[in-house]
């Protein structure tokens, strides 16, 4: 540490830092003097400041935006339930036809710890307990190779489709080596790049940085939303602009029915001339924890349920249908002109949001403390706060039992667990089976009834499991399963029925 700058750190108000110093070995006084190279003081303690205004601001009262809220006007929403079958041939076309000109990327936003599902390592390596034992990772890989098949089939050509993986410092050294050890599950290692978010300090409510160890300040990453200044410090979007990428889709890592750039969803955004998109699902109930995107004022933004009374989380359109009802899942389109735009003008507008966690740190004696209790203020951007910088934003409703199953919680949780992600993956499958129209026996050989419109609180009557190597999105299976026979459970996987 260059001579002065544990004065500075002192007048920053942020000295307890340096506290163990002298307890600390020559390696430990090393890696945390080189920690502290990168926080300046002076924006050191204005970020504890920020945090300390953002956690009291969050803590009163929310802001009620009742009166300043409009839905998506229906010119700017499109659907898969409502819009007319051959209008989404169109638009699937036209998503398969900027794929087929390797114009497509897919973004995936994978920087978190994944503290609430109970595990230590990134949540893609996670595996629900599939017959395949397939990973997320896995599974979305095995979805994009699948994607530019159909669009290179589609257009007698080679296609590829990008994967830019944004880690944060927890996600991204085993990530790498997942991968590695996979073969980067048959994509071409190429085609996979994968960059850091940047770091931010935890804050104690006492506006102080948390010490995490002796040799550590606590660190974490600046949410989602650091996805902007992630893409100019990584020089990311250069790497797109070389490779002639025109189209950008985001997504979390954490849901397991997503679909990889989908086409329906591009060709729509494109169609429309959209800068940037969001994929909604209808809320399940008016008062669902889920926030809506929607206009406040004129400007496009998602809208946090705790910003919206019950008497308008219940409001009605004609048809019966609430009147806001567009619940956000993370799932975005953009532009490459869009996201530069945003990257070197309009991110230091992103306001931050305050997230209050149960920070581990040592006490004035040196011990490590575990609180039970949320004790830190870990500051974060939303990836969707950039709406209001859009010029021509769509949105597009996708039915949720198809599209949208997140992995959030352990097994103690009541919902977004493995056993819901695993649930969902395989009605999907069993109802794209039937469709196909295989016909499922039990062990005696007896055929079972068609259950596919029973309630998804239970495994489906007959488990089954489709390669997305095989179906993107339930395409192309008669040939594998029209009026066959098939015993419970089964993997329909590369060009063979596996019976277990």
């Amino acid at each position: 540490m260059e001579p002065g700058r544990e004065l500075r750190m002192q007048e920053a108000g942020q000295g307890h830092l340096l506290r163990f110093l002298g307890e600390l070995s020559p390696g430990e006084r090393d890696g945390l003097l080189q920690e502290l190279q990168l926080l300046d003081p002076a924006e050191l303690r204005e970020h504890c400041r920020r945090a300390e205004e953002a956690y009291a601001r969050e803590s009163s009262s929310p802001q009620r935006l009742d009166d300043q809220m409009r839905p998506v006007p229906a010119e700017f929403l499109g659907s898969t339930r409502k819009s007319h079958p051959e209008q989404l041939i169109s638009w699937e076309e036209e998503g398969l036809r900027v794929i087929s000109q390797n114009k497509v990327a897919v973004l995936l936003l994978a920087g978190g710890q994944g503290t609430r599902l109970g595990v230590t390592y990134p949540k893609g390596m996670y595996s629900v307990g599939l017959s395949s034992g397939k990973t997320l990772y896995q599974i979305q890989a095995e979805r994009i190779l699948r994607l530019q098949q159909l669009a290179g089939e589609k257009h007698c050509t080679k296609c590829t489709v990008p994967w830019y993986i944004m880690t944060s410092e927890f996600t991204l050294s085993p990530t790498q080596k997942f991968f590695e050890e996979h073969n980067f599950f048959g994509v071409d290692r190429s085609d996979v790049v994968m960059f850091e978010q940047r770091m931010l300090p935890a804050v104690g409510f006492d506006g102080k940085a948390i010490l995490e160890r002796k040799n550590k300040v606590a660190m974490a990453p600046d949410g989602n939303g650091g996805l902007y200044r992630a893409l100019a410090d990584n020089h990311i979007l250069e790497d797109m602009e070389a490779r002639g990428i025109s189209y950008i889709h985001v997504y979390c890592v954490d849901n397991i029915l997503v679909k990889m750039a989908d086409p329906v969803f591009v060709g729509f955004c494109v169609s429309k001339g959209a800068d940037c998109g969001a994929k909604v699902v209808e809320k399940a109930y008016p008062a669902e924890p889920v926030g809506v995107v929607c206009q406040v004022d004129g400007i496009y933004q998602v809208v946090e349920y705790s910003e919206i009374s019950p008497d308008t989380a219940e409001k009605r359109n004609p048809d019966g249908s609430l009147m806001y009802n567009a619940g956000s899942i993370c799932n975005h389109f953009f532009t490459l002109d869009f996201l530069k735009n945003v990257a070197r003008i309009f991110e230091p507008r992103l306001r931050y949001h305050v997230a209050i966690k149960k920070v581990p740190y040592v006490d004035e004696q040196g011990n490590l403390v575990k609180p039970e209790r949320p004790n830190g203020i870990k500051l974060e951007k939303f990836v969707f706060d950039v709406f209001q910088f859009t010029k021509n934003f769509v949105a597009f409703e996708v039915a949720r039992e198809e599209e949208f199953s997140p992995l959030k919680n352990a097994e103690t949780a009541e919902k977004d667990t493995p056993t819901t992600a695993r649930r969902a993956l395989l009605w999907q499958h069993y109802r794209w089976a039937l469709r196909a129209g295989a016909k499922f026996t039990d062990a005696s050989g007896r055929e079972i009834a068609d259950n596919s419109s029973a309630p998804e609180t239970t495994d489906p009557p007959a488990v089954c499991e489709i390669s997305p190597l095989i179906s993107y999105f339930g395409e192309g299976l008669r040939v594998h399963l029209n009026n066959q026979d098939i015993s419970s459970p089964f993997i329909l996987d590369g060009h063979r029925l596996l019976e277990n």
